[in-house]
């Protein structure tokens, strides 16, 4: 049974492909030399780097993380719109953005249901802006 190669495994081949040296990558991504060499040698270990410190890395290697996770890149779900969101969003001429964000709206796990209930919820959200200063 052959084992799947790990993170460091993977940060490793993209190094080598780039013709970088650890030490230019410990450079240009701002990770320590010394841990970029144990996540390469003990990929096997379990050890897991940050998310921050798998972003500098990546972008240094300019390639995305998912590729050194060795994972699919994961899109923003597609969301089913309620009908009484489009009704009001028609209505009111929302642009796109606007809608996509009132569409993540739930109270007690359900979006709301009317479409005077979207309204409230837009102007709050609308007057709670002048808050932010």
């Amino acid at each position: 049974m052959t084992r799947k190669a790990g993170v460091g495994s993977r940060i490793k081949k993209y190094r080598e492909d780039r013709g970088m040296t650890a030490s230019q990558l410990a450079a240009k991504s701002g990770v320590s030399k010394s841990y970029i060499s144990e996540l390469e040698n003990d990929s096997d270990n379990g050890k897991h780097p940050s998310a921050d410190k798998l972003y500098a890395i990546a972008k240094a290697l300019g390639v995305a993380m998912s590729d050194l996770l060795g994972r699919p890149i994961i899109t923003d779900p597609v969301f089913k719109h309620p009908p009484s969101l489009l009704a009001f969003a028609k209505q009111a001429k929302l642009p796109q953005a606007d809608v996509e964000m009132l569409a993540r709206i739930q109270f007690r796990g359900e979006p709301p249901k009317t479409q005077e209930r979207w309204e409230f919820i837009y102007q709050a959200i609308r007057n709670s802006t002048a808050m932010d200063g």
